[in-house]
């Protein structure tokens, strides 16, 4: 089945949905994910992400623990009513490992802690895409 996903000088570009209401995070990792042939879609709060995943689809999203809004398990339980084979990484600052863990069981692919490397976040995003591409 042909991928509809844009290349990028023969790589496939990976659309990535990112959920944090930290807006300079949200901006400077947008742009450090764009120089590796990542598609961010920027959301700032969980209401904007579950309108962004309404109006497209994604291979990964990257969802912040603590929003504004909503809760990030809240938001990840609607995502994976939406598109339950979407790999969702959660990101959690303070070392909330209690809350890490409910989203593993809610079915997160994963979690990172704040602050985390960029290159760890880059190699979790290209695991998770491969492990949708293997049982999407």
């Amino acid at each position: 089945m042909p991928s509809n996903r844009p290349k990028n000088g023969g790589r496939e570009t990976i659309r990535l949905l990112l959920v944090d209401d930290e807006k300079g995070f949200v901006d400077v990792l947008s742009k450090r994910l764009a120089k590796r042939d990542i598609q961010v879609t920027r959301a700032f709060s969980g209401a904007e992400g579950i309108q962004a995943l309404r109006r497209s689809d994604f291979d990964v999203a990257v969802l912040d623990l603590k929003l504004e809004d909503m809760d990030g398990i809240e938001i990840l339980k609607i995502f994976k009513k939406m598109d339950p084979h979407m790999p969702v990484i959660m990101l959690t600052g303070h070392g909330s490992k209690k809350a890490s863990i409910e989203g593993m069981r809610h079915g997160a692919f994963d979690y990172l802690t704040k602050p985390h490397e960029l290159a760890e976040l880059v190699a979790k995003i290209h695991e998770a895409v491969r492990q949708r591409e293997k049982h999407g």
